[in-house]
């Protein structure tokens, strides 16, 4: 189903997108008989949450459709933890936050108005504990509680919006042509602005910074992993000839470090145990990253005789390497020794589901996945690899209800949408095809396409009135997404 598409029309639509929005923006600012809701702050009247939300939707859908993201349900849902523990102690008056996973081996982060977050798999594996991944995250939600957009608009008007809408836009090369491309586009960009917009932008760092750590000491979190997170950025770039793409952004230095460390030493040192689910699913980014799956049992079986930063996470990505060459009995085999140290390890349970739909032993699988959803009904990676089991078995009327309810949960998710698709193609549900296709499509940006799926469910919707009149409706919407990203 995944569409090929140009590679420039997504950055153009976005760029055109935050342009349209000025322009309402600016306009609205200036007339007096509009009256914005005063929110307690003079961006409030530029920009408000509310354009900002819809900026953040409105981007994330052009992100999709130009660059890779990683759709693994399990990764996903331990960020997702993550960012909803920090959001809970943050400053943030919204906390409904949107991920995006992208799936590039450089590490960085970003954060776009509207509560959008995006994660380089690569900033997983350059942090070494779950502490200094959340530091990242934490200054991302910092900007977005401090409404660092917004308040860039209202510093500079009319000049930083185009500014704002370039450098948002370079973080889509950043994630696909390449750091040089990438890092061209971010350097015009700033070379294109103010200097006094480059002052409020190191100022905006501090005040992430600072808020971080306070979000991060709120959440009972270790303030110190900031500093050793920010050491870890430059040691990575002693041996490269140019820094990592989060850098570009969000530059460190010495004296940044020692910031961080001077207000680290106000707070006691929490001493977490280290986090086996943060070591795991930096093991499924590692397997990921790998050149085949031969390449992976090489690499997870010289950490598990060699140095390793955690010696099951290596044995987990083992069990799973040899999952993927087809030697499911080998997989059981490494996988044992950890169920039997913690059989309660939800990835661990998944990957003996896996292991078992791999040797075809579906009723052993489907068992477990039920018993497993007894806990907790709503997850998002048991009900995602339960109906793929269930749909691999042939069972594909019980995948379909499952992924029916599950989109309902998880309507902003594009893989959910995805997979409904798959099913309702095996089940005979050709109405259910087009409509779910054209939700994949919507919210990558695929605004054509979306439009050719909605006709086609339109035809066979024809006797159904209720059915009609909703799809009618989700026609004007594609509409208006489509006449907005065209704006430019």
């Amino acid at each position: 189903m995944p569409t090929k598409i140009g590679q420039c029309r997504p950055l153009m639509l976005f760029t055109g997108l935050v342009l349209s929005l000025s322009l309402q923006t600016t306009a609205l600012a200036q007339n007096n008989d509009v009256k914005l809701p005063a929110l307690g702050d003079a961006s409030s009247g530029i920009v408000s949450p509310q354009q900002e939300r819809a900026l953040g939707e409105a981007w994330a859908r052009a992100f999709r459709a130009q660059v890779p993201t990683s759709h693994d349900p399990l990764m996903i849902d331990y960020l997702e933890r993550l960012l909803a523990r920090l959001a809970e102690y943050s400053q943030l008056p919204d906390k409904r936050l949107q991920l995006l996973l992208v799936k590039n081996p450089t590490m960085n982060a970003f954060a776009v108005p509207g509560g959008v977050v995006g994660v380089h798999t690569g900033l997983l594996t350059t942090a070494g504990t779950e502490n200094q991944l959340a530091s990242v995250l934490a200054h991302e939600l910092g900007h977005l509680s401090q409404r660092h957009f917004a308040r860039g608009v209202e510093a500079q008007k009319n000049a930083s919006i185009p500014t704002t809408a370039a450098m948002l836009a370079s973080l889509v090369l950043l994630a696909t042509v390449g750091g040089d491309a990438g890092m061209a586009a971010m350097a015009a960009t700033q070379a294109a602005a103010l200097d006094n917009q480059l002052r409020f932008s190191r100022q905006n760092e501090q005040e992430a910074d600072r808020v971080g750590m306070d979000t991060m000491v709120a959440a009972g979190l270790d303030p110190y992993a900031v500093p050793e997170m920010f050491e870890a950025m430059q040691r990575g770039t002693r041996y490269s000839r140019r820094p990592p793409e989060f850098l570009l952004t969000h530059p460190v230095t010495e004296s940044r470090i020692a910031d961080s460390m001077n207000r680290a030493s106000r707070h006691p040192r929490q001493q977490p145990g280290d986090n086996l689910t943060f070591h795991l699913m930096r093991t499924r980014v590692l397997l990921m990253q790998e050149e085949s799956p031969q390449s992976a049992v090489k690499r997870f079986t010289s950490e598990i005789e060699g140095d390793s930063l955690n010696k099951d996470a290596s044995r987990y990505g083992l069990a799973l390497a040899y999952v993927k060459t087809g030697q499911a009995d080998r997989a059981l085999e490494a996988l044992q020794p950890l169920l039997e140290k913690q059989p309660n390890q939800l990835a661990y349970q998944l990957a003996l589901a896996e292991i078992y739909t791999a040797q075809r032993q579906y009723d052993r699988a489907i068992a477990l996945y039920q018993q497993l959803l007894q806990q907790e009904p709503a997850s998002h990676p048991i009900n995602m690899a339960y109906a793929d089991t269930l749909m691999k078995a042939g069972f594909y009327l019980q995948s379909e209800q499952i992924l029916v309810r599950h989109s309902r949960r998880r309507k902003a998710d594009p893989f959910v949408w995805y997979q409904l698709a798959e099913v309702h193609g095996l089940a005979g549900n050709i109405l259910g095809v087009h409509e779910a296709r054209a939700e994949y499509f919507i919210l990558n940006g695929i605004y054509d396409a979306a439009m050719v799926q909605l006709r086609n469910a339109l035809k066979l919707a024809e006797d159904n009135y209720h059915l009609k009149a909703i799809l009618q409706e989700r026609v004007r919407d594609v509409r208006e997404m489509q006449a907005r990203a065209d704006m430019r």
